[in-house]
C-alpha cells in the first residue's frame, strides 16, 4: 500500500544565514562573483554576470548559481582564500526563478531548481555531474526558496499567495502545505518568510536508521506507477554468479533479471502480485525448482517451473477459492513436495498441497486460518515448521506448522521500529533472523525468528551516488539468500522493491544489497 506523507517539524537555522559566521562567503556583485572575508574585504574576484546563487559551509564553502549569459548552472568552491570553478551543466528545460541546496540525512549535496511555470527539478550533486532525481510542481513563479536540513523541508515563497513547504525528501514527496496566507509582494513576502523560519524553532527529524547501499538494481518495469511488488530469488544450482531474481509486475506479469538487474525473460501471466519458490522438490522421482504467483484477476495461483539452466514457464492455473487473493508464500512438506500459502485481503490465510497427479497440478486444501485485517507478505520458516504472516496495520503472526489445530499467533507488534504497513518478510536460515518491511519508516526491522522474537536492529537503504542507483522507499515485497552468489553478494543477497526510482526517474524497479552491508550494518547500529 502507498502513503503519502508529510511530516511539518519545524525549525533549524537557514542555510544562507549560516554564511555569516564564517570567515569566507560568496556575494553577487553587479558584473562578478566575489569571495569575501568575515570583515567584508573582498578575497577573490570572478568576472561573471550571475543570479539565483545560494551557498552553503557544511563542507567548505560552495555556492551554485546561474550565469545570466548563457544560462548555464555552475558549482564554485573557495580554498584558501581563491575562488575556484569546479563544474559547469546545462540549464534545466524551463524559465529557472529560484534555486536552493540541501544537504540530506545521507550527507550527500541536494539542489533544487524552481520554474516560473511551476516547473521544476531537484538534482543530486556527485562531484562534478549532476544527477536528475525528480520532476516537481511547484507554485508559479516562486518568490523565494530556502532549505532546511535539519526537518527535511523546502520552503517557497509564492507573491500574492503566501507560504509553502513540501518534503525535500524525493522518496517521500508528500503535499505541499500552506502555512500562512499573504497577499504581500515578492520583497516583503521574502521577508515574511525568513522571520516565520526564525520564529519557528527546530523539531528534528527522526533519528536515522543504518544505511546501506544496493550495489545493484534490476530494469524498471514495463507500467508506471504502483506496479513493481514483490521479488524471489532463485540460486543457480553450481555458478552463483548466474543466479536469477524473479520480480513481479503487478500490472503484466513476471519478469525474470540477471544480477546484472538486466531482464532475461518476462512472461505475460496478466496481475500477478506476490511470487516465493522452492528448488529441489521431489515429484514422482524428479527433482522440481517451483515457482508460485497470487493471479488477481483469476483470485487464483499460477505455478512455474524453473529449468537447471533459470529458464521460467509457466506449468499450471490453480483455483483457491479466495475472492481477493492477494499475497503468498511456500515451504516444503514433510514429503519433499510444496505447499502453499496464499491469503485474501479479508484476513483469510489458506494452506494448499501442491500435488502431481501423472502431467496434471492441484492444489488441495489442508487448512485454512483468519487474521483481523488484511494481511500480504508471509515466509515459512521450514527448519522450525513455522508460518510468519505479516498483518499490514497490526505486525507479524507466528503459526505453528507441526501442531494440527493451532492457530497464529501475534508474536511481533507494529511500533516505533516498525511502522505500518508491514510488508514483505524473508528469513535468513543460518542467522536464524527474520527481515521484515516498514514500509511506513522506508526500513527494514530484523528480529530473530525464535522466542522472544527480539528485535536485532534496522537499517534503511541509501542513495549510492557512486553508482547512481538511489535510495529504497515504500518497500512492498522482498527476498534474501545466504547463499554465495559471487562479487559483492559472496555472503549473500537481499533484493527488495523499490517504490520510487529515482536515479533516472522512471517506473519502479527492484534493489539487489549485498547481505555483508546488511550485516555491518546491523552490528555498527547497535
Amino acid at each position: 500500500m502507498r502513503r503519502l506523507l508529510l511530516t511539518l517539524a519545524l525549525g533549524a537555522t537557514l542555510t544562507v544565514a549560516q554564511s555569516a559566521a564564517h570567515a569566507e562567503r560568496f556575494e553577487l556583485a553587479k558584473t562578478a562573483l566575489e569571495l569575501r572575508d568575515d570583515a567584508g574585504r573582498t578575497l577573490d574576484r570572478h568576472a561573471l554576470r550571475a543570479k539565483h546563487m545560494d551557498q552553503r559551509h557544511d563542507d567548505g564553502p560552495l555556492a551554485v548559481l546561474q550565469d545570466a549569459d548563457s544560462g548555464r548552472l555552475q558549482l564554485w568552491r573557495a580554498s584558501a582564500g581563491r575562488l575556484q570553478r569546479q563544474a559547469e551543466w546545462p540549464a534545466p528545460p524551463f524559465d529557472l526563478a529560484q534555486l536552493c541546496l540541501y544537504r540530506d540525512p545521507q550527507g550527500l549535496l541536494q539542489l533544487f531548481l524552481l520554474g516560473k511555470e511551476g516547473l521544476s527539478a531537484q538534482w543530486l550533486i556527485r562531484g562534478g555531474e549532476a544527477l536528475p532525481v525528480q520532476a516537481l510542481a511547484t507554485p508559479l513563479d516562486p518568490g523565494g526558496c530556502r532549505v532546511r536540513d535539519a526537518d527535511g523541508l523546502l520552503y517557497l515563497s509564492e507573491p500574492g499567495v503566501g507560504l509553502w513547504a513540501q518534503s525535500a525528501n524525493a522518496e517521500r514527496p508528500g503535499r505541499r502545505l500552506l502555512l500562512a496566507d499573504s497577499e504581500s509582494g515578492e520583497k516583503a513576502l521574502n521577508a515574511k518568510l525568513d522571520a516565520w523560519l526564525a520564529a519557528h524553532p527546530v523539531a528534528p527529524l527522526p533519528a536515522p536508521h543504518p544505511v546501506v547501499l544496493a550495489t545493484g538494481q534490476t530494469q524498471p518495469v514495463r507500467e508506471a506507477g504502483d506496479a513493481a511488488d514483490d521479488p524471489a530469488i532463485w540460486v543457480h544450482p553450481t555458478r552463483g554468479a548466474q543466479s536469477l531474481v524473479l520480480g513481479t509486475d503487478k500490472k503484466r506479469g513476471l519478469a525474470v533479471y540477471g544480477l546484472d538487474g538486466r531482464e532475461r525473460q518476462f512472461l505475460p501471466v496478466g496481475r500477478i502480485n506476490n511470487v516465493d519458490l522452492r528448488q529441489g522438490l521431489r515429484y514422482g522421482g524428479r527433482r522440481l525448482d517451483l515457482a508460485v504467483a497470487t493471479q488477481r484477476d483469476e483470485a487464483g495461483l499460477v505455478l512455474f517451473g524453473i529449468s537447471l539452466t533459470g529458464r521460467v514457464s509457466e506449468l499450471a492455473r490453480l483455483p483457491t477459492g479466495l475472492d481477493d487473493i492477494y499475497g503468498v508464500c511456500v515451504g516444503r512438506n514433510a514429503e519433499g513436495g510444496l505447499d502453499v500459502y496464499p491469503n485474501d485481503k479479508d484476513g483469510r490465510v489458506l494452506r494448499l498441497r501442491l500435488m502431481l497427479a501423472g502431467t496434471t497440478w492441484q492444489a488441495r486444501p489442508v487448512a485454512e486460518y483468519r487474521l483481523d485485517s488484511q494481511p500480504e507478505g508471509c515466509v515459512v520458516d521450514e527448519a522450525h515448521q513455522a508460518l510468519f504472516i505479516g498483518e499490514e496495520k497490526r505486525g507479524v503472526w507466528r503459526l505453528d506448522l507441526a501442531t494440527p489445530g493451532s492457530q497464529p499467533a501475534l508474536v511481533i507488534t507494529a511500533g516505533p521500529g516498525l511502522v505500518p504497513d508491514v510488508e514483505g518478510l524473508a528469513i535468513h536460515p543460518g542467522r536464524g533472523w527474520l527481515v521484515v518491511s516498514s514500509q511506513g519508516s522506508d526500513s527494514y526491522a530484523v528480529y530473530d525468528i525464535r522466542p522472544p522474537f527480539a528485535q536485532r536492529g534496522t537499517f534503511s537503504i541509501g542513495v549510492n551516488a557512486a553508482l547512481g542507483i538511489d535510495a529504497v522507499s515504500e518497500t512492498d515485497g522482498l527476498d534474501l539468500t545466504s547463499a554465495n552468489l559471487g562479487g559483492p553478494y559472496k555472503d549473500g543477497l537481499l533484493v527488495v522493491q523499490d517504490g520510487h526510482k529515482r536515479l533516472p526517474h522512471g517506473p519502479q524497479n527492484f534493489k539487489l544489497v549485498p547481505w555483508a552491508a546488511v550485516e555491518q550494518a546491523l552490528r555498527h547500529g547497535r
